[in-house]
């Protein structure tokens, strides 16, 4: 059964998604703070977080950022806050989902549920272009035979670039692809992937090419 990671200093709220969890076949491990959910990463791998914004010690975007060394593990946010800004800035520091309190605790299994599959290794073959090597058996990615450790949506969305080589896609048809039909969420989003994504490619994210109103397509020989 998989992982997950709850991290949650309302201690009901807490129970309520364990609870739903457990009920969804998932082993569940809790953190009261962003301290102990490191802790807890270091000491169990995870194949899931959930993980909430505003806690004591350290909040859920510093704990986000962190765990992002230690693991490519699917992230999911929690927040009272429902502003855009927020939501890019948990993306930004790795996140791979939202949801906003108060929320639907069975919607919530179903986010995990899905990310967890579309996580599950591949079985296609290993895709490589310059001096980026991807294998989807082992959802890795190495740079010149270095593994870089890239979030969730960073690695799918690089995989299905990779996957269509010299293929335009629009933002709208990426966030289609990507994150799912049911995401609630702007085209930024993809903007925002996609500029940390090649700054973690650094000079082999060049494959990466804008086409100024029409989207992005990943380019093998430039």
């Amino acid at each position: 059964m998989p992982n997950i990671l709850i991290v949650e200093d309302e201690k009901t709220m807490q129970d309520i998604i364990a609870d739903y969890m457990g009920k969804g076949g998932h082993t569940c491990f809790t953190a009261d703070d962003g301290i102990d959910a490191l802790v807890t990463l270091k000491d169990h791998p995870m194949d899931l977080m959930i993980l909430d914004v505003m806690m004591p010690h350290l909040d859920g975007f510093s704990v986000c950022k962190m765990a992002r060394e230690m693991s490519n593990m699917p992230i999911i946010m929690l927040t009272a806050k429902g502003a855009e800004e927020d939501k890019l800035k948990g993306y930004d520091h790795g996140a791979d989902d939202y949801m906003t309190k108060p929320f639907s605790p069975k919607v919530l299994l179903a986010k995990v549920n899905a990310l967890l599959r579309r996580s599950s290794p591949a079985s296609a073959g290993s895709i490589s272009a310059g001096k980026i090597l991807l294998q989807p058996n082992a959802h890795k990615v190495y740079l010149d035979g270095q593994e870089i450790i890239l979030t969730h949506k960073e690695y799918a969305l690089l995989s299905f670039l990779m996957a269509n080589p010299g293929q335009v896609f629009s933002r709208e048809q990426l966030l289609n692809r990507v994150w799912g039909y049911d995401f609630q969420g702007t085209t930024r989003t993809v903007d925002t992937h996609i500029k940390t994504l090649r700054q973690k490619l650094r000079d082999e994210g060049r494959h990466i090419v804008t086409l100024i109103r029409s989207g992005y397509k990943f380019e093998v020989a430039l």
